[in-house]
């Protein structure tokens, strides 16, 4: 079976009009398409941050990326299809749903900014929860020009070619089956890098001509049904932890969330961790809630540089007398979140009632652990801890009744010793 996906691999690199020689080797403008596209996708970020982004696909930012892609001709020429704007079918609903166009300019952004393989997953498993209609895996083939050694493209010829090299039956409008194929993608290339790229360009070509019906596999195909599902069963579990994984994410983003709107409430300046800023809850993006510069303060590159990194922060209105600081653990280390906090106290000595972790509630025993260490007692450092449930329970009412940083008073609690 190896030696026979061998020998299709050699047939696709040495006929002169595949797609691997007519588009993938010794094409500049191929290599420039990067650089256009990605500087395209930006600008679609930023036409949604400043509500620029209009209620058709014709004549937006969009528009322009698609059809930097589309002139690569071959595998991308019906790229642009699924993003034209069908109007009697509403899809795909980017254009006129503004939670949906919001959240289609953060996954864009996101997936920009994405620094690894894990974080594109997740981001396009949130996505994908959101079923916006009529906005599949289509996406993909933007997704490719940004990150080409982590995501294939995606279109109907290249999932046909899939289906037939790997005797399989993957649907074209599916985000889990796109996962899947990804995986079954990434692992072949990985067995064969010395004959393919790290570009997946190039072994995705080959599916598209296989799709297309111009390179044959043969009787013999690569995988049997057997080692599809044994893999198969292997993707499911890691996406299964990747799902996990995220969901944490959205509850730790959400109690970002209340944090802010709640200091906004009483009048202070409000910022979140420096690699949060992109994110949003429930179409609320943080760079819009928050003040966009950290206010000036006088401390060592590297405290400063952590302090930015704590979750949500509160400033007197217009200083840099900071009133408030929250870190949110859910199933990262609690005591580095206290490190966090103990260099911000040490470091600028502000008052007591103003460090607060918030957690989870089945964590509170693992949070009066670690304020009982002798290490975090001993320093008198003034840390308490809010839960998830009475932060999201009163959140409105704080908001409402709330006059000052001492309300979080009513919610907070403290490290008894037993």
């Amino acid at each position: 079976m190896n030696e026979n996906l061998g020998q299709i691999i050699s047939i696709y690199k040495s006929d002169s009009t595949s797609v691997y020689n007519g588009w993938f080797i010794n094409n500049d403008e191929r290599l420039k398409a990067f650089r256009s596209i990605r500087r395209g996708v930006m600008q679609v970020a930023q036409d949604v941050k400043d509500k620029k982004f209009g209620n058709d696909f014709k004549g937006s930012s969009l528009e322009f990326v698609l059809s930097c892609i589309t002139e690569q001709k071959q595998v991308f020429e019906g790229a642009a299809h699924p993003f034209y704007w069908k109007p009697k079918l509403r899809i795909p609903d980017i254009y006129e749903n503004e939670s949906n166009k919001l959240a289609f300019g953060q996954f864009l952004e996101n997936c920009l900014n994405a620094k690894s393989e894990d974080q594109l997953v997740q981001e396009i498993l949130k996505l994908d929860s959101l079923k916006i209609k009529g906005l599949g895996p289509a996406v993909a083939s933007i997704l490719y020009f940004l990150h080409p050694t982590l995501i294939p493209p995606f279109n109907t010829a290249i999932v046909n070619g899939y289906n037939l090299l790997f005797k399989d039956k993957k649907k074209l409008g599916s985000w889990s089956d796109f996962l899947k194929m990804r995986e079954v993608i990434i692992h072949t290339n990985n067995q064969y890098k010395s004959t393919l790229s790290n570009d997946l360009g190039m072994i995705t070509g080959m599916l598209y001509e296989i799709g297309s019906s111009r390179l044959s596999v043969g009787e013999d195909l690569y995988h049997s049904e057997e080692q599809n599902k044994k893999l198969e069963k292997v993707i499911e579990g890691r996406y299964r932890k990747l799902q996990e994984d995220s969901n944490e994410g959205d509850l730790h983003t959400e109690m970002q969330y209340h944090l802010v709107k709640i200091g906004n409430a009483l009048g202070y300046d409000t910022f979140v961790a420096s690699n949060d800023r992109s994110k949003s809850y429930q179409g609320n993006s943080f760079s819009f809630l928050c003040q966009s510069a950290f206010p000036e303060v006088v401390l060592e590159k590297d405290t400063l540089t952590t302090i930015k990194l704590i979750d949500v922060v509160w400033f007197q209105k217009g200083t840099n007398k900071i009133i408030g600081a929250f870190e949110v653990e859910k199933s990262t280390s609690i005591y580095s979140g206290i490190l966090r906090l103990a260099d911000l106290h040490f470091s600028l000595g502000i008052g007591d009632g103003t460090f607060y972790l918030v957690i989870p509630d089945k964590r509170e025993r693992d949070v009066l652990m670690q304020l009982g260490r002798p290490s975090i007692r001993n320093q008198d450092i003034p840390v308490k801890y809010i839960l998830f449930s009475d932060l999201r329970h009163y959140c409105d009412a704080l908001c409402k009744f709330g006059e000052s940083h001492h309300i979080m008073e009513k919610i907070a609690k403290n490290w008894v010793m037993a």
